[in-house]
């Protein structure tokens, strides 16, 4: 990334990325790229911002497709779902440390802003 001159990426979820989560987000920030993730704990700890769905909104209609399974359906017939619910949350502290400016129009549809 830094050959590239890049300034930004995005961290998918891994055990690997995961397991060195602090490692990745020590780098990012002595070298100013934003991390942007699908794995609420980077923004937690510093990441500048988490964009994902809902887990517990994902898992609520779980039940139902375990229902209808034992009772006879056939998971091919039954739908397929896309998440309804996404998440935001921006770490306006990290944002800032980065020389990021976030327009107010996508901080007033944040879940969540870190201060």
């Amino acid at each position: 990334m830094l050959q590239e001159r890049l300034n930004a990426a995005i961290v998918f979820q891994g055990f690997v990325v995961s397991d060195n989560m602090g490692r990745i987000l020590q780098l990012a920030t002595r070298h100013q790229i934003a991390i942007m993730s699908g794995m609420k704990d980077y923004v937690l700890n510093g990441g500048p911002i988490y964009y994902a769905p809902d887990g517990l909104a994902m898992w609520k209609p779980t039940a139902v497709f375990v229902d209808k399974i034992l009772r006879g359906a056939k998971p091919a017939d039954l739908p397929v779902e896309q998440p309804t619910k996404l998440n935001l949350v921006i770490n306006l502290k990290t944002a800032k440390a980065l020389g990021l400016t976030i327009p107010p129009s996508l901080l007033a549809r944040a879940d969540q802003v870190i201060e």
